[in-house]
């Protein structure tokens, strides 16, 4: 693609590329001075001492690889502009290595990056901040707007101005950062008061983007302000997790104090951070007076036992409330919001097998039972109309098979995210694949994976039009079951063999699944 609205006439004849969510946080991050000492996406040198030893090549500590990872074709570029998901320029990338990945195979793109503007995706974005945009003497930052919020973006890259006034504001004496994915509770609210007046600190609350619910961590965050320490600010920061918990803190070290954080209030001690991690003293709830405290000052027979991640999931599961003590009322709307009772949730039901193996029938049978219950608002995803509407123009390769599964598992999500029931029976044969689909649903809801494993000469057997023996025949290429293969699911929450129940039973199966579940009452 090459790039052309809202660029200089130099730039229009220039390759364009839309990282992926990660990296797009990390293009962020990046140019807005977050991640210092970075200036752009690390090399094949870089990124192997980094993933090795939490160090650069010069030896400055650093604790992920932060890469950029392209289509072979853009390795032949010597400068490259970087797009936002609608296509809006947000940087040039000049290119000063193109690499292969050794684990993945997969080709990265290594430089310094030129900025064009700041992005504009993302939640609460209004509410964002690089920085040096924060001011340490004044307020919570959210009291301070700029034209709607948004203070302008200086061009070129802000970590090319670290000598010219591009470095953050001189904070004050002590700056404790909270970087939390996780709303703050009220033993967390306790510990982290008591830790701010201990060091004489003001607060810095940096709600980390990139989760299943960053709305609602935001809202929550919010919603607590007044039991923050005055002058408490939060900033939202899109900075994904990126699944290895040590490194996850010592970057979240990194970026509190590129925003000026002296400390950073952690869960344990870490080597390698750049500001010292700061572990509260364990608190409790005493049952006795009513209230969270360190638990020293409590008798160990007054020590409520805490609400445990699980019982709480149980509790919003049910519908019931969360109980007063544990968390303020704005946090568990928050959380009813995020994770609504099961009974009301958005799910999907996604049956695979082979042609021929009764999904279909199956799947049909438990939209009419759905309705018939009623409750739920039910969309089935089968047969013509997908085949219409989502896979017209795809070809039995399993390239298009593949495109056809992810095009059904996007809408499958979006009725999910939005409260619905998706009932999905395509083959879908590849494990990989249907993870995807999984994947992408479990993130805004629920996902019920049921392999329908009809032996393969049942199915052939029922074949009425003829397909099985023309692809015994050669004369359709790549058919499941017959000349590519289909793997067998080990996810499966529900297998049946419809050689062996009939279609009625085989419907009763699923529903008594979502009944136990909780998705769907009882009769």
């Amino acid at each position: 693609m090459t790039a052309e609205a809202g660029l200089p006439d130099t730039l229009r004849d220039l390759p364009a590329w839309t990282p992926g969510p990660v990296e797009l946080a990390d293009l962020e991050l990046v140019l807005a001075g977050a991640y210092r000492p970075l200036t752009g996406f690390l090399g094949s040198f870089d990124t192997a001492t980094v993933t090795a030893g939490g160090r650069l090549a010069d030896g400055t500590p650093w604790p992920v690889p932060v890469t950029l990872a392209v289509p072979k074709e853009l390795t032949g570029h010597e400068r490259v502009v970087l797009q936002d998901p609608e296509g809006v320029p947000l940087a040039v990338l000049e290119v000063a290595e193109s690499w292969q990945d050794p684990v993945t195979q997969g080709w990265r793109l290594a430089g310094p990056l030129e900025a064009l503007r700041a992005p504009a995706h993302g939640p609460f974005h209004s509410l964002r901040r690089r920085p040096d945009e924060l001011d340490p003497a004044a307020g919570d930052v959210l009291a301070k707007s700029s034209e709607g919020g948004r203070p302008p973006t200086p061009p070129g890259n802000p970590l090319a101005k670290s000598s010219e006034g591009g470095r953050p504001p001189t904070p004050p004496a002590n700056l404790l950062g909270v970087a939390t994915r996780e709303p703050l509770h009220r033993k967390q609210l306790g510990q982290l008061r008591q830790v701010a007046e201990r060091l004489g600190a003001k607060v810095l609350v940096l709600p980390l983007l990139g989760g299943e619910h960053d709305d609602s961590l935001v809202r929550a965050l919010l919603g607590v302000r007044k039991e923050l320490p005055d002058g408490t600010r939060i900033v939202p920061v899109p900075l994904p997790d990126r699944g290895d918990r040590e490194r996850d803190v010592l970057l979240r070290a990194h970026v509190a104090a590129a925003y000026g954080a002296t400390h950073l209030l952690a869960e344990a001690e870490l080597e390698g951070a750049p500001i010292p991690l700061v572990v509260p003293e364990p608190w409790a709830y005493d049952a006795d007076v009513e209230v969270w405290r360190p638990v020293a000052r409590i008798e160990p027979d007054h020590v409520q036992a805490e609400l445990t991640p699980e019982r709480l999931d149980a509790l919003l599961d049910a519908g019931e409330p969360v109980p007063d003590w544990f968390t303020p009322p704005a946090v568990a709307a928050e959380l009813a919001l995020a994770r609504p009772p099961k009974h009301s949730r958005g799910i999907t039901v996604f049956f695979t097998g082979l042609s021929g193996s009764g999904k279909s029938t199956v799947a049909r049978g438990l939209s009419d039972a759905l309705i018939e219950r009623g409750g739920r608002t039910v969309t089935l995803l089968d047969g013509d109309v997908v085949r219409r509407m989502l896979s017209a123009g795809l070809t039995f390769s399993r390239a298009d098979r593949d495109l056809n599964i992810r095009r059904i598992g996007f809408v499958a999500a979006e009725i999910t995210r939005h409260g619905g029931t998706a009932i999905c029976a395509p083959i879908a044969p590849y494990a990989a694949t249907r993870a995807e689909v999984r994947r992408m649903v479990s993130a805004v809801g629920d996902f019920i994976l049921v392999h329908v494993a009809t032996p393969l000469e049942e199915c052939e057997r029922r074949d009425r039009k003829g397909l099985y023996a023309k692809a015994r025949a050669g004369l359709i290429p790549e058919f499941t079951g017959v000349s590519d293969p289909y793997e067998t699911p080990d996810d499966a929450d529900l297998t049946l063999d419809t050689s062996a129940m009939a279609p009625d039973e085989a419907v009763g199966r699923v529903l008594d699944l979502l009944v136990s579940g909780g998705w769907v009452r009882p009769e």
